[in-house]
């Protein structure tokens, strides 16, 4: 079982820019600056949107489903309550809060996404909704979840304050998102082959192999546990650990409003 770990556990200073996060001190060279425009991050999800469940599956071998299932079992959806599921795609990480008997929001930038999303699922209640400016009441969710997607948002301290911002006082929110492996051996397997690898993987199986370079030079540029962490306090949540998946290849962030 992967530690938990709290903001407590870490004291890392943290610089905040427009689309950029990173640890003070960190190289900054790394060519996906997190600064990409939503109308591209859009068209690009867009080109993938039909095949991009089954390529995620390929590239991850099956582990993508194991995360998910983790953001599941950290968001606990009680029937009735009131869900935001953010990035959500074609609506693959949301079916399981309705399953639960949740009332759940699928929400995305994407159009195609969320095109094929109806498509496959045409019970859940999609919505095209920017991260930056959510298109729902002060307090509305009493949970607010976002898997493999606060990555692409163009400024990630402003999407933190306004996923606050929609969630009540109590309420929860769980963050999955590529992270940093804990042990050198894993960092150096993972950014030295896996990463190099997922472009070529991609050429293969994706409709967007593009899409899929982003991916892996987004990974690299993405901060430590603990920096997304600080993130997270400073735009207002409370009580924020975190929790290794994999190694550290992914992180569960949480904290409450």
């Amino acid at each position: 079982m992967s530690r938990v770990s709290s903001r407590s556990d870490h004291r890392a200073r943290v610089s905040v820019g427009r689309g950029r996060l990173w640890r003070v001190g960190e190289p900054r060279g790394a060519k996906a600056t997190l600064a990409k425009r939503r109308a591209d991050v859009a068209a690009m999800f867009d080109g993938v949107a039909a095949r991009y469940d089954l390529v995620n599956d390929v590239l991850t071998g099956g582990l993508d489903r194991r995360w998910r299932h983790a953001v599941v079992a950290a968001v606990v959806p009680e029937p009735g309550e009131r869900i935001l599921d953010l990035a959500a795609g074609t609506g693959t990480s949301s079916k399981p809060f309705a399953d639960a008997g949740a009332l759940v929001v699928p929400a995305d930038l994407s159009l195609g996404m969320l095109q094929v999303g109806k498509q496959r699922q045409p019970e859940l209640a999609f919505v095209n909704a920017d991260a930056l400016a959510l298109p729902f009441a002060d307090g509305a969710f009493d949970a607010v979840t976002i898997s493999f997607g606060l990555r692409n948002v163009e400024d990630t301290a402003a999407a933190l304050t306004e996923l606050r911002r929609v969630t009540r006082p109590g309420g929860r929110v769980v963050i999955c998102e590529f992270s940093t492996p804990t042990a050198a051996w894993l960092r150096l397997a993972y950014h030295g082959v896996a990463l190099r690898a997922l472009p070529l993987i991609a050429r293969l199986t994706a409709s967007n192999p593009v899409a899929y370079e982003y991916l892996a030079e987004s990974i690299r540029a993405w901060p430590t546990q603990p920096v997304l962490a600080d993130a997270l306090t400073a735009a207002g949540w409370r009580d924020v650990q975190w929790q290794n998946l994999s190694g550290g290849i992914v992180a569960l962030h949480r904290g409450r409003a």
